[in-house]
């Protein structure tokens, strides 16, 4: 829930920027550290220059599904295991130290877990010199010739500067080296370690090209630590106190001489509403050693602990800053402008931050757990700053950021509201134990990337022509040259030139008076001095004229220098406008570099899945096929399932027609029976009734008694239902089979898979050419074509068919076949019984007296049977 500000000091209203003020993101880049030894898992692999994967180590489970989950992080730049630290400042350091020649501020930090390099990218080591030493080699490279002389600034305690003359600089210089001759500590006599005098070699020392040289700078550095959420002064000297105990930690007081602990510092804000620290030291240094120096000194009172997962863990967060004094030297360029309001301080803070930590993993206890505590409730209000920022910038809110939830966030607050180059070295250790630590820096590092901040703007410091130092030097030097060129320079306190001149007059003649009537001596001499006075007239005639006209050629040259410095001006304002439309495509470039990769991220993503679901695709496709090949063969399974049970249905109704067919023909003739029974004893009581009347009558005839065979025959002209075939089948008398021994040429298509059945009747085909498989050169010799054709009948024996049918000629040349009927060759085994009858099936007498007249069966018989094709 967040505080109202009712009951607060009512906020000074700050200075209002405008609202079309370029913004560049927070620039973010990744270091990984190598690995300690080769035998560790490593979780971090490097993608591209831009990328990096992110990978669960084995054993691990990185989501519900029990899959390794494999993410990818882009950063502004990736440096490798086997990058330099003259490489990493390059890309990073060094733009944000010429930004600071330019009256531009810079904020550079280290993050990440504990024992990722932190410390060691921004310090170093001896002959592998860290962020810090390079920025300040760099800085004094470009400005050591400019600088102004020492106490010329001077701090006025409100985060400012001012201007002291040359008098008080000197005397100022004068009070403080009198008292550096009686040390104040015993800490005062130490000397800087030797180990950190080579941190860069020569052949890495780089400088800026783009000084302005009227300019004069001083460079003020201070060092700080926020342990606990309070910020201590490093390079502040407490005062030495022999008798007074000093506690550690709350624990035995020590008398071992050393210093009381400095007092906590308070953070202010100044009238430009930047945040410092109130009473905090800076020290004014001259030169890379003198600061490194300094730095080294409160270096050695910063807190570091060892503990499980670091030997040297930084137990507070570091503050270096460094602050560029320049003011504009006076028109003559001689002189600083002893004006404060032309005073210009830049400065660059080098953030050293303390290493988020899990106490699960460290065993820290007691005041170890509490600075692990302090150092991860800070870390995590960068991060919750960092979010709102996101969120208020993205999608246009308003909500407060907690900047004083914490003295970092505090502390740096006008980097982000107001103007400032921000830049973030994420430190990585790829070991795979710090898998899940490093996952929340990537997160976090992530959402730091699209933070936006003030693009800083050039400012002139002074509106006085440029070249002024360049102009007064060139002039002293000309000067010089023109009197060497006369014999040396002019200085009347010199006795050669004064015996110079005095030589190059006349000589006096001798003025001694021996004579008093002597009258040629005084005008002999009054002629001498009289030339004398002549040739000074003309030395002074001539130097008048040499003044002249060097006075004339100086403003001639002071005419030409104006017309190329305006010329110069036109030019450098042509080139800044080019600079800004050049900067402003790098920047459209940046920002369509990210979209790109962004799009390329995108598009992997989306190719991964088009690989997953073509993979289902073929997958399915296979079980598809298989699917309906199964289907298929299910389908001509019962095709053939069918077939058969049709053949068997048709078996069983020609059975049971015929079966209907015999009791129907036994039921008409039992009924025949007894109505001819009837008709018997009808006649017989009609003879009776006639010979009872006495007329005879004649004999009738007795009627014939229907006998079976006429019975049949009758039965077989009244059934409607299909009778059982004769013995002797009719013949269609147009298609008699001698029609086929015709003189017709015929096509006799006999495959090979038929089989040769050695019956007695066989199809023989005169004047046939035979053939296994039909040709268009064969039927076009012939009129007639039959086909002979085998297939298993449904009680299980051959059955042969011959399809016949017409040969015509198409339209296009070709021959055609058009079936006219079918017959059917089927042999048969009369004596085997019936396969389908039932056994409880019983056959009438007349049956068994039908089956007794006949004539006994041959072995085999061949049944024909001719049918047309409708």
């Amino acid at each position: 829930m967040q505080k109202t500000s009712k009951g607060r000091t009512p906020r000074r209203p700050g200075q209002k920027k405008p609202s079309n003020t370029e913004r560049d993101p927070v620039g973010v880049y990744c270091r990984i550290r190598p690995l300690i030894s080769e035998d560790e898992e490593c979780c971090i692999e490097m993608i591209s220059s831009t990328t990096i994967q992110l990978h669960a180590p084995d054993g691990l489970k990185a989501n519900r599904n029990g899959e390794y989950k494999e993410t990818q992080y882009s950063f502004k730049k990736v440096f490798g295991v086997n990058t330099t630290q003259m490489e990493l400042f390059q890309d990073v350091a060094k733009p944000l130290v010429n930004d600071l020649i330019h009256c531009k501020n810079g904020l550079l930090f280290t993050y990440g877990v504990t024992g990722s390099g932190k410390t060691f990218t921004m310090t170093g080591s001896p002959g592998e010199g860290g962020l810090l030493p390079r920025s300040l080699d760099m800085l004094f490279n470009s400005i050591g010739p400019f600088q102004a002389k020492r106490y010329v600034f001077k701090p006025d305690d409100k985060n400012g500067m001012e201007i002291q003359s040359q008098v008080d600089a000197l005397l100022e210089r004068q009070k403080r080296d009198s008292q550096q001759s009686v040390p104040k500590t015993p800490s005062s006599r130490q000397k800087a370690d030797p180990e950190f005098a080579d941190m860069i070699s020569p052949d890495e020392a780089c400088k800026s090209e783009s000084v302005d040289e009227d300019c004069c700078f001083s460079v003020f550095v201070s060092y700080i630590e926020i342990y606990n959420n309070y910020i201590y002064d490093l390079l502040e000297d407490a005062p030495f106190d022999p008798i007074r105990p000093k506690w550690l930690d709350g624990g035995t007081p020590i008398r071992n001489k050393e210093f009381t602990p400095p007092q906590s510092k308070v953070l202010r804000e100044d009238q430009n509403h930047n945040m410092y620290v109130a009473g905090c030291t800076e020290v004014e240094v001259k030169s890379t050693e003198e600061a490194f120096e300094i730095f080294w000194k409160g270096q050695k009172k910063r807190r570091i602990a060892n503990t499980q997962l670091n030997r040297e863990s930084s137990r507070s967060h570091s503050v270096f800053t460094v602050k560029l004094v320049q003011a504009p030297l006076d028109a003559d360029g001689d002189h600083i402008l002893q004006d404060k309001n032309q005073v210009n301080v830049s400065q660059l803070c080098l953030v050293d931050l303390a290493g988020s930590e899990r106490t699960s993993r460290t065993r820290a206890e007691g005041s170890r757990l509490r600075e692990a505590g302090n150092i991860n409730q800070s870390l995590m209000t960068l991060r919750t700053c960092m979010e709102v920022l996101r969120e208020n910038q993205m999608c246009g809110t308003n909500k407060m950021v907690p900047y004083r939830d914490s003295k970092v966030t505090h502390l740096f607050k006008n980097y982000f509201d107001g103007e400032g180059k921000v830049r973030m070295i994420v430190c990585v250790n790829p070991n795979a134990d710090d898998y899940e630590e490093s996952a929340l820096v990537m997160r976090f590092a992530e959402m730091t990337q699209e933070v936006e901040v003030a693009r800083p703007v050039d400012r002139a410091i002074y509106s006085l022509p440029a070249g002024r130092r360049h102009k007064n030097q060139a002039f002293k030097d000309e000067l010089s040259r023109r009197l060497a060129e006369r014999g040396g320079p002019v200085n009347p306190d010199d006795p050669g030139l004064l015996n110079q001149l005095i030589e190059s007059l006349p000589a006096l003649p001798p003025c001694e008076l021996v004579d008093p009537t002597d009258d040629q001596m005084l005008p002999r001499l009054i002629e001498v001095l009289e030339r004398r006075q002549h040739i000074r007239q003309m030395m002074k005639e001539q130097f008048n004229q040499t003044a002249n006209t060097l006075q004339s050629m100086l403003q001639q040259f002071n005419s030409q220098l104006g017309a190329k410095e305006t010329f110069l001006h036109d030019q450098q304002s042509k080139l800044n406008e080019k600079d800004k439309v050049i900067l402003n495509q790098r920047t459209e470039i940046e920002r369509l570099e990210k979209k790109s990769k962004t799009l390329e991220y995108k598009i992997d993503i989306l190719q991964k899945t088009t690989g997953m679901y073509e993979q289902d695709k073929r997958s399915l496709q296979q079980e598809l096929e298989s699917r309906e090949q199964r289907l298929q063969r299910e389908l001509a399974e019962r095709r053939r399932m069918e077939q058969r049970m049709q053949g068997v249905v048709t078996d069983t109704k020609l059975k049971w027609e015929k079966e209907c067919e015999r009791r129907v023909n036994a039921k008409q003739l039992e009924l025949q029976n007894k109505l001819w029974v009837k008709d018997e004893k009808l006649k017989q009581l009609k003879a009776i009734v006639t010979e009872s009347s006495g007329a005879p009558a004649e004999r009738q005839e007795k009627p014939e008694r229907p006998s079976r065979e006429r019975d049949r025959n009758h039965a077989q002209k009244r059934s409607a239902s299909p009778s059982p075939l004769p013995t002797v089948p009719p013949v269609h008398p147009m298609h008699r089979r001698s029609h086929s021994a015709g003189g017709e040429k015929w096509v006799d298509h006999k495959p090979s898979s038929n089989l040769d059945l050695d019956t007695v009747m066989q199809p023989i085909i005169p004047n046939s050419i035979k053939v296994s498989t039909p040709n268009e050169k064969a039927l076009s010799k012939c009129h007639k074509y039959v086909l002979r054709h085998q297939e298993l009948a449904s009680d299980g024996e051959i059955e042969t068919k011959l399809i016949k049918g017409n040969v015509f000629k198409t339209r296009g040349g070709g021959q055609a076949v058009q079936f006219t009927d079918i017959e059917t060759l089927k042999q048969e085994c009369p004596t085997a019984p019936s396969r389908k009858r039932r056994s409880g099936s019983a056959e009438g007498p007349a049956q068994i007296e039908d089956l007794e007249n006949k004539p006994p069966a041959i072995s085999t018989s061949l049944a024909y049977q001719k049918r047309r094709k409708p």
